[in-house]
């Protein structure tokens, strides 16, 4: 069976995780907040490993223009 992308709300706790995310940042230039946005994309990526997965993943995150 085919894996998608899953759209519904799936973080057991949102506000833990944004509030990771932030200090994650916290200190941060632009160009290290670059990188390490590049690192956890590449981490979580890698975990899911399913190119279809991640092409779905890659046309849901696109500007639309």
């Amino acid at each position: 069976m085919p894996q998608h992308l899953k759209n519904e709300p799936r973080i057991g706790t949102p506000d833990d995780f944004y509030a990771a995310l932030t200090d994650l940042h916290r200190d941060l230039d632009l160009e290290e907040s670059a990188k390490v946005n590049a690192k956890l994309v590449l981490l979580l990526a890698n975990h899911i490993g399913d190119p279809a997965v991640l092409a779905e993943a890659i046309a849901a995150a696109k500007p639309k223009r």
